[in-house]
């Protein structure tokens, strides 16, 4: 009896874990979401930049804040958050880069010295298919990331806490070799 009981027993505790105890947690803290290609047509210019075209997407993973040109405290805040997660990626920091979307025809907002360096800016105010790429863009609320493929794969809250999202994003670029 006692041997069948050890025998039995690690089964019975699997079963139990799986179906029972199931864990709560998550190692990620943005919320995953279906992978949307993104519009392979090109973005309309901002800002005295270059029309941002959907190829410039591709290779790199890609951190998007998506909002009104008339950027107050929380946008502010956002395309910093942009830069010192990427600053933060150290040596694997040139497998990102970082992308503002206007989602209207404003001008677009002064963005201070060192946030602006190497942020590309657009327009998809035009564009429906890109609003409906990135789920719920228009609130301006989310920073969103772009795999190296072009697909819109993850979002994080607003006011998004940059220490988490520089874990979630070392753990995507340590276990892919997309956009090496």
């Amino acid at each position: 009896m006692l041997l069948a009981l050890v025998c039995v027993l690690p089964v019975v505790a699997s079963y139990l874990a799986f179906y029972v105890w199931q864990p709560d947690g998550r190692t990620n803290y943005g919320e995953l979401i279906t992978p949307t290609p993104l519009p392979t047509a090109g973005l309309q210019a901002a800002a005295d930049q270059p029309p941002l075209t959907a190829a410039e997407f591709e290779g790199r993973w890609t951190l998007v804040h998506a909002g009104p040109a008339a950027c107050g405290e929380p946008c502010l805040a956002a395309l910093h958050t942009l830069r010192q997660v990427r600053l933060a990626q150290g040596k694997e920091m040139e497998r990102v880069a970082r992308v503002w979307l206007l989602t209207d025809h404003a001008p677009a907002a002064a963005i201070p010295g060192e946030d602006a360096d190497g942020l590309r800016i657009a327009r998809i105010a035009a564009d429906p298919a890109w609003l409906a790429a990135l789920p719920g863009a228009a609130t301006g609320a989310h920073i969103y990331l772009v795999d190296p493929l072009g697909n819109a794969m993850m979002r994080f809250p607003p006011a998004a806490d940059p220490k988490r999202m520089v874990k979630d994003l070392q753990r995507l670029l340590k276990y892919s070799a997309l956009g090496r």
